[in-house]
């Protein structure tokens, strides 16, 4: 059977730290939003057949299905804390074989191997494809249908909640896995490209309109070298590198 590969991306409003983190403006002047690049980034990438949103319930995330059809995308509305729950049910609804999962508040994708990544994941039949240790946010997940569905059934509470590939992670001798280890260059743990909180939205936004003649795909090494130079960027999100890096899956 001919593999179908479908960008999964679970969207919500609710946050604590920062209200409506995927709907934020990256550009306030041309009202580019954080989803609107993720979405746009992924459209370029021809190995992804599809790109459908799993939306939480409650009135205010409608917005996003507002969204959905004004792209053309399909969408499926789900229970707020399952987030595995609602990956499955995209990739039901699109008929897919394998999910990409990226999140919804990650702006710039590490989108030049996925390509390559894909065919790999093909050719030894893989349950999962994980690319680790990379700067926070613009990682990426490749996991077949069949392996979230067998997470979901056996997996607790802690493998459906945004960990979604940890049931995956924590039972490797039941899957095919390929872990993919970043050049050093991008496993730089100083660094987030992420957002969280307000400071996080500040730096990507300083980064979009900074490379904004590379949007969609933006050059993550670029932003490092950008960030590099400018010490009061990196103080801003000093505060939340450690935590983001210790509650991330591996």
């Amino acid at each position: 059977m001919e593999r179908r590969l479908v960008a999964a991306i679970a969207c919500r409003n609710q946050g604590s730290r920062l209200y409506g983190k995927p709907l934020q403006n990256l550009d306030v002047d041309s009202g580019v939003r954080i989803l609107d690049n993720i979405l746009n980034c992924l459209q370029t990438i021809p190995c992804i057949d599809e790109v459908v949103l799993g939306i939480s319930t409650g009135i205010e995330n409608e917005v996003f299905k507002y969204l959905a059809q004004d792209r053309g995308l399909k969408y499926v509305i789900g229970d707020e804390h399952d987030v595995l729950s609602r990956l499955v049910e995209c990739g039901k609804l699109a008929n897919a074989t394998d999910i990409f999962r990226v999140t919804s508040e990650s702006p710039f994708l590490f989108y030049e191997p996925v390509e390559e990544l894909w065919k790999q994941h093909i050719e030894k039949g893989l349950d999962a494809t994980f690319l680790d240790e990379i700067i926070d946010g613009t990682g990426f997940e490749i996991m077949s249908q069949s392996a979230l569905e067998i997470s979901h059934d056996r997996g607790n509470e802690r493998h459906r909640s945004e960990h979604c590939s940890l049931y995956i992670r924590e039972n490797k001798s039941d899957f095919k896995i390929s872990k993919i280890i970043c050049p050093n260059a991008l496993n730089r743990k100083d660094l987030r490209l992420t957002v969280d909180n307000p400071e996080d939205l500040v730096v990507c936004r300083i980064l979009f309109k900074t490379f904004q003649e590379e949007a969609p795909r933006f050059s993550i090494q670029k932003m490092i070298d950008y960030l590099d130079s400018r010490k009061d960027l990196r103080d801003l999100i000093a505060p939340f590198t450690e935590i983001g890096y210790s509650t991330m899956s591996r």
